[in-house]
């Protein structure tokens, strides 16, 4: 067990023990380069110098990091450091699929149907790069706390060319295929029965098969019929459970064939619970009870002796949710002792019972008879059917999988869906391919194998190793050389010198699809404090100069701008209002409006006061009349000039009086021709 506080790979470190599996422990770390928590899978001390199980270690990090979809655990790195081999994966918060069933007691067919779907999303994803997880079971299904469902530990994942499955890698034996814990080969279909298992378990709350020992189980899984989950579930929709047998049928060409035909009915099933259109075989057409051979029991008797290594007591279910209870060891290491006697003791005994009871029931049934009488009537229907009629296969290609099926029942063919493969050539969903190919003589009745389209291959690219830490224009080159497009953003740190990356985001060694984005956070350096705001006071300036109070703005900081208006009690050029108001605390480097007093433009100004003709004065005998305005600054300013204003004896209006703008009261003098002088007060305003 490591230590908290230990750092792998100089950049993990470990903050505590979260679980155990059959190989690895599981702890939680923490990436102090991205500065995020991860899970760090360590193998055992007692298989580090295995080099079988150091070679499957790393297989299983290869398998999984091949991988990046919603529904897998993400693995982002893998190493050995100091003799320890470890894989870094995503930590995911939440409970596995098996506590979850075991909190509920069985799971409701829609919430069941949703979890496998997203099970068979991440399948799919496996299966389409040559990946067969071969552990599909609850312990290795997550449900996070946000409701995403992800499949991980794919710690005994194969490529699909190999052919053969060793006792020292098969998955826990109530999932197992009849395939697997026979020791054939195995290929998607047994990630499709162990998912078929799991899907049973789900909507009834138990295993179909269980017993004392891992042989027991395995022998059930051969040679066993299942008891339909209606038995347990009695209201389950007739389609979920017609699913779950096609998927656990012993013979996995009676299976689906691929994720893809699985997930159509999943998706199906939600919208015709009761609908009949799963394609399921009969019973009869392949029940017959699987004969244990001495080449299986040897098999068997090997798992039997591994098994302790994958028991589901031994998953690390507490890894997936967050926490792990330390047990005591000298309590494991006799209950690893104990276990170990009694699966082979329990052997032993199943597989004297096994061979009697094959023996015994097989004389009393005439098995064995029927089963040469089979073979020679077998013979005789192949015989006979060489003279059955003969057809040409047409040509498929192009066409959806319905299409064809249709154009093959006029030439009385089967088409069924070998599986799916992605093509830049045909669409998603129409035949890429076919066996026989077109034109080819087959027997009526012949089944015709096609593989469809699943659009164009997506290519993906990895995240380029050291971004972080880099400058920003040598990361992104890097990330546009992997097929990426970078995008930057701007953040302050203390740490991080100015220009350089603080963090990417997918991180380091992440797989996405090519021509996706990938952003990098560029240091600004350490955070600028704002200096505190310094305010002013706004000083009175009323009646300055208008140099004078620029001067005064600018030795208190603050800015000017000036504006013309008029006040006749102030001189010319000084200020006669300010903008803010005098007293006003503001910030320094305010604007302040100041208004200088200006002489405005000339207008027409009219008496307001009317003139009369001089008292005692023949209004007539007046003759040509000069008005003088006498006012400071104004004095002997001729306002009229012309013939008699008060001709006809009427007063004057003054409409012809004009005077200076401005001029509010004053003083007209109108002198006579005879010399005679008048004076009168009036006041001019604008007309």
């Amino acid at each position: 067990m490591l230590k908290e506080g230990i750092v792998l790979g100089e950049r993990y470190q470990i903050i505590s023990r979260v679980g155990s599996g059959g190989m690895a422990d599981v702890y939680k770390a923490k990436d102090q380069k991205l500065d995020r928590l991860v899970a760090v899978k360590v193998l055992k001390p007692e298989f580090r110098e295995d080099t079988n199980f150091v070679a499957k270690f790393g297989k299983e990090a290869q398998a999984a990091a091949g991988l990046s979809h919603p529904n897998v655990v993400n693995v982002f790195d893998v190493g050995e450091d100091r003799g320890l081999y470890y894989i870094v994966m995503e930590l995911v918060e939440g409970i596995t699929l098996k506590a979850y069933i075991t909190r509920k007691g069985k799971l409701s067919v829609k919430e069941a149907t949703s979890i496998a779907i997203q099970v068979s999303l991440g399948l799919e994803a496996a299966h389409n790069r040559g990946i067969v997880h071969r552990d599909v079971k609850p312990q290795n299904i997550i449900i996070s706390t946000d409701g995403k469902v992800k499949l991980s530990d794919f710690g005994i994942a194969k490529a699909t060319n190999s052919n053969t499955i060793t006792a020292n890698v098969m998955g826990s034996v109530h999932y197992s295929s009849p395939e697997q814990v026979r020791g054939g080969a195995s290929d998607a279909r047994s990630d499709i029965y162990s998912l078929g298992i799991t899907m049973y378990e789900m909507v009834t709350g138990r295993v179909p098969y269980d017993g004392d020992t891992t042989v027991a189980v395995a022998i059930k899984h051969l040679q066993e019929e299942m008891v339909p989950p209606s038995r347990y579930t009695p209201d389950i929709p007739y389609s979920m459970e017609q699913i779950i047998l096609k998927c656990t049928q012993k013979n996995p060409d009676r299976r689906y064939q691929n994720m893809a035909q699985l997930i159509e009915d999943l998706k199906r099933s939600l919208l015709d619970p009761q609908g009949n259109f799963v394609n399921l075989s009969p019973l009869s057409a392949h029940a017959q009870t699987v004969q244990v051979t001495d080449s299986d029991r040897k098999q068997l008797n090997q798992t039997a002796q591994r098994q302790r290594y994958q028991e589901e007591d031994e998953e690390d279910e507490d890894y997936r949710q967050g926490s792990g209870d330390e047990e005591d060891e000298d309590d494991d290491a006799v209950s690893s002792k104990l276990e170990k006697a009694i699966t082979i003791g329990g052997f032993l005994i199943g597989a004297v019972i096994v061979v009697i009871l094959i023996i015994v029931i097989g004389n009393m049934t005439g098995l064995f008879n029927r089963n040469r009488t089979h073979d020679s009537s077998s013979n005789s229907a192949v015989t006979s059917s060489s003279s059955s009629q003969q057809v040409e296969v047409p040509d498929f290609l192009g066409s959806t999988l319905e299409e064809a099926q249709e154009e093959a029942e006029r030439y009385n063919l089967t088409v069924e869906q070998a599986g799916t493969e992605a093509s830049d050539e045909y669409e998603a969903g129409q035949i890429l391919s076919q066996d026989p190919k077109e034109g080819t003589s087959v027997e009526e009745g012949s089944v015709v194998r096609v593989t469809v389209s699943s659009g164009p291959e997506t290519v993906y690219a990895n995240v380029p190793a050291g971004i972080v830490g880099a400058s920003q224009s040598e990361a992104e080159q890097a990330i546009r050389a992997a097929g990426l497009v970078p995008q930057a953003q701007n953040a302050s740190s203390d740490s991080v010198k100015i220009g350089y990356v603080i963090s990417v985001d997918p991180g380091e060694g992440a797989q996405v699809e090519e021509g996706s984005s990938v952003t990098i956070v560029v240091s600004t350096g350490p955070e600028e404090t704002p200096e505190p705001e310094v305010t002013v006071k706004i000083p009175d300036l009323i009646g300055w100069s208008q140099e004078e109070a620029i001067w005064a703005l600018e030795d208190q900081g603050l800015n000017y701008t000036v504006v013309e208006g008029y006040d006749a009690t102030l001189h010319i050029g000084d200020v006669i209002d300010m903008d803010p108001g005098v007293g006003e605390e503001v910030p320094e480097g305010t604007t302040v409006t100041l208004t200088i007093n200006t002489e405005e433009a000339s207008g027409e100004w009219v008496c307001q006061s009317n003139l009369v003709p001089p008292s005692g004065v023949d209004p007539d005998a007046i003759g040509y009349v000069t008005l003088t305005l006498s006012q400071a600054g104004y004095e002997d300013k001729v306002v009229y000039e012309g013939p008699n204003p008060w001709a006809g004896g009427e007063d004057y209006s003054g409409e012809n009086i004009t005077g200076q703008p401005g001029v509010t009261a004053g003083v007209i003098t109108a002198e006579l021709e005879d010399g005679t002088v008048y004076t009168y007060e009036v006041a001019f305003a604008p007309e």
